[in-house]
């Protein structure tokens, strides 16, 4: 595996080089004397697979990012005492893997060493977690809400890790209904950087809202969703499923390229409506939809959101309109939504007693049963369900 370590002076260069050395066996480390304008120079002929740069400025991320555009292959770790955010964020966009600040540790420039080296190792044998696509008939169904308060309530049964991913582009505000943290990069973000997507990448461009629970936030600007395709999709997506248990999708209500390709890799696809007469020929009309696509009876499970057994159209009549599909009800109960989503925290934690608190954390059991093969019965019932 061959590194190369470039800094102003050779003889700090050849000291960093030597600390390198000591990331483990197998290293081809080699020093040299350059700056970042020199960079293409400097890696001509000798192809390593990572070069450490050393005394990085802000002026120096438009000459690295020429040279990961001519050699994509090539990682960079950068230590530079620039720190501000918008640095980090341009190095990121430059093709930089690591940012370590001055002075660099032994211990932890040998630890960026050895993360790049187990990413060069071949992978084991991928688990593939399950995807749950969360799909609003109409704009106002509360399809974000439950996505985001299904995505928690998995994240709390055992050691179940789970990641929220937010593809409502334009619109997308998952994040706001768990946590009040900023997130550092979103959906665009990656994928600007999709050539370089591995488990790293998309770890740290997500929110930690718990040790089991992950999100990806929609962009922040609008104009970001137009950055984003259907390929960059699908790859996040491959990617989450290698990382987490559950993938849990806010897909929107758009039917384009992206949320089809969103839809297309779901094991689950719940599509979210409430009992109205415009949204129940939605409803029919995306039955249509994913009858045309192929999608699988058992893969479609209808969620009525805000349920009242008083409203003017039943449930009977919903089932048959859409053809005896398995229907799940959420009920209705605005306070205690209300006050989840305008604090940012999970409805379980603000108001676990809660009707739709109790009917989440059914449809999470009957998700992922609390012991294989067996479910809950009393909390299924709380649904009505009928297939």
């Amino acid at each position: 595996m061959k590194i190369k370590v470039i800094s102003p002076n050779l003889d700090r260069a050849e000291q960093v080089a030597q600390v390198v050395r000591g990331s483990g066996s197998g290293l081809d480390v080699r020093a040299a004397a350059g700056s970042p304008q020199s960079l293409l120079v400097a890696v001509n002929g000798s192809r390593p697979g990572l070069v450490v740069l050393d005394a990085v400025d802000a002026a120096g991320l438009d000459a690295i990012e020429r040279l990961t555009h001519a050699n994509p292959q090539i990682e960079l770790i950068v230590i530079s005492a620039e720190q501000s955010p918008a640095f980090l964020m341009k190095a990121m966009q430059a093709g930089v893997r690591e940012v370590l600040p001055p002075p660099v540790s032994d211990a932890a420039l040998q630890a960026a060493v050895q993360r790049y080296a187990r990413k060069r190792q071949p992978a084991p044998a991928a688990q593939q977690g399950e995807v749950l696509a969360f799909m609003a008939c109409k704009g106002g169904s509360g399809a974000s809400f439950l996505a985001a308060n299904l995505a928690h309530m998995l994240s709390t049964r055992g050691e179940r890790t789970v990641a929220l991913l937010d593809l409502d582009l334009q619109f997308g505000d998952a994040l706001l209904m768990l946590s009040d943290q900023k997130a550092a990069s979103d959906v665009a973000e990656v994928a600007r950087n999709i050539g370089r997507l591995d488990a790293e990448l998309l770890r740290s461009a997500m929110v930690q809202v718990s040790d089991t629970l992950s999100v990806l936030p929609a962009p922040a600007e609008l104009s970001q969703a137009l950055e984003v395709k259907a390929a960059h999709i699908e790859a996040i997506i491959k990617q989450a499923r290698q990382m987490f248990d559950f993938v849990v999708l806010d897909v929107g209500r758009s039917i384009d390229a992206l949320s089809l390709q969103a839809l297309d890799q779901a094991t689950r696809i719940f599509p979210v409506l409430q009992l109205s007469l415009p949204q129940a020929r939605d409803a029919k009309r995306l039955r249509a939809l994913f009858r045309s696509l192929e999608y699988p009876s058992q893969k479609i499970c209808w969620l009525v959101n805000r349920y009242q057994k008083s409203g003017d159209i039943t449930l009977e009549s919903l089932q048959q309109t859409l053809g005896n599909q398995t229907v799940r009800t959420i009920p209705n109960h605005f306070s205690a939504v209300s006050a989840s989503v305008n604090q940012g925290v999970p409805i379980d934690k603000l108001s676990h007693n809660s009707p739709v608190a109790r009917a989440l954390n059914a449809l999470a059991t009957w998700v992922a049963p609390v012991q294989a093969g067996k479910k809950d019965g009393w909390l299924s019932s709380l649904f009505g369900a009928s297939t």
